[in-house]
């Protein structure tokens, strides 16, 4: 689904401090910009920002950070972590492809929430739980590598199942209609139409 472009956007996100701009440049040493050494926890597509603004909100002591693609969707988390002034929250507008390009064995969690399925076979690089993807991750966590995924796809939490499990993930919590009390702006959605939500925790050593 193409995203509708808000005019003036990238401007917006090009001079928010809670945007950052050079990502490359903290590979390996996000700590020193949260100015503490709580632990890192990174949502890859985090959309209007909605979960991660209720998880820093509530979890002052863990760092969190979202990185989304688009900045159109971002205006609204921009607005609300500077009128609040949550510090233990910062965004990255970047192609989730350059992940092990910006961190380093830094990352204690990572968040999948509703990613774009790509059902098309020739697509299949392009699923955040794809081989390609999950081998990206590997040098990106600190110690244990844990995954926490939502989707609203049958047939795409099928197959992240099955990448986990070619990749050495082991499920540790599974949940077909799973109702999480920090909810995306997709998952509120999802649920009032009746739509069954899809939950898998995996980790590997």
């Amino acid at each position: 689904m193409r995203l509708k472009h808000i005019k003036g956007s990238e401007e917006v996100v090009n001079k928010s401090k809670c945007v950052i701009h050079n990502p490359e440049d903290y590979k390996g040493k996000w700590s020193s910009l949260f100015g503490n050494k709580n632990k890192i926890y990174l949502e890859i597509g985090m959309g209007k920002g909605s979960f991660l603004l209720n998880l820093a909100r509530e979890n002052k002591n863990i760092n969190y950070i979202g990185i989304e693609k688009y900045p159109s969707v971002l205006l609204g988390v921009i607005e609300t972590i500077e009128k609040e002034n949550i510090n233990n929250l910062k965004i990255i507008c970047v192609d989730a492809r350059k992940v092990s390009d910006i961190f380093y064995k830094e990352i204690s969690k990572i968040y999948l929430n509703f990613s774009d399925p790509w059902p098309k076979k020739r697509h299949e690089k392009r699923r955040l739980t794809s081989s390609e993807f999950l081998k990206s991750y590997n040098s990106i966590f600190k110690g244990l590598k844990v995954i926490e995924q939502k989707t609203d796809n049958d047939e795409f939490f099928k197959y992240s199942l099955e990448m986990y499990k070619i990749n050495k993930y082991f499920v540790i919590k599974k949940n077909n209609n799973y109702f999480d009390k920090v909810r995306t702006e997709y998952e509120e959605k999802f649920i009032r139409k009746g739509k069954n939500i899809n939950y898998v925790k995996v980790i590997k050593f």
